[in-house]
């Protein structure tokens, strides 16, 4: 897979392929927040990248704008939603004849769920600790801004920046599934495996 990652605006953004044997679908993978170390190699996306490959799943993972080797700055979150979209014409450009899903971990899953907003997007989305209720969190797209699509949010029961309660109540009011991993914070150690199967199940629906 050669072709570049660009956005509307003109930057180059670094990003990876992982192909399995046979691609039945195409996923999109969103990092955490650029300011606070996150990227597409962090140890979770890695391990959702592996998970996702193993279901058949062609995955991009992209680093936001600012990070790695992308080009440009921290865009305060709405750079980065045009980020999103450019990652999202590049896998339906690669696979246009596949079902497409996207996903998002902390920030990314925020970012991820603008641009489903923005654009009115059907394709499942699944959002893994997304930071309801954060002061550090961008603002979250209400239901009447989003299409009917398959939507669902994973969250540990210890998260350090929202409470599952918070999660929950958002998730009925934008008609998401909740996926509660008890002993789990916002980084899911030992947990990744589990996180990405449900991912997996998110993105099929």
């Amino acid at each position: 897979m050669t072709a570049e990652l660009r956005t509307s605006d003109g930057l180059l953004l670094e990003h990876k392929w992982s192909l399995p044997d046979q691609v039945e679908r195409a996923a999109i993978l969103c990092h955490p927040h650029p300011l606070h170390g996150g990227s597409m190699s962090a140890p979770l996306m890695r391990r959702l990248k592996n998970v996702l490959v193993a279901r058949g799943f062609a995955v991009v993972r992209f680093n936001f704008r600012g990070v790695g080797e992308s080009e440009g700055v921290f865009g305060g979150g709405v750079g980065e939603v045009s980020d999103v979209e450019a990652a999202v014409d590049l896998a339906r450009s690669s696979y246009p004849d596949l079902p497409l899903g996207i996903a998002g971990w902390s920030f990314g899953s925020v970012t991820a769920l603008r641009w489903s907003a923005l654009h009115e997007s059907e394709i499942p989305y699944a959002g893994i600790a997304p930071p309801v209720g954060s002061e550090l969190s961008l603002e979250l797209p209400e239901l009447r801004h989003l299409a009917d699509a398959p939507r669902t949010l994973i969250i540990g029961d210890a998260d350090q920046f929202t409470t599952v309660e918070q999660v929950q109540e958002y998730a009925k009011a934008i008609g998401a599934r909740v996926e509660v991993l008890k002993g789990s914070d916002h980084f899911f150690f030992t947990k990744e495996g589990i996180v990405g199967e449900l991912v997996a199940e998110a993105l099929s629906r």
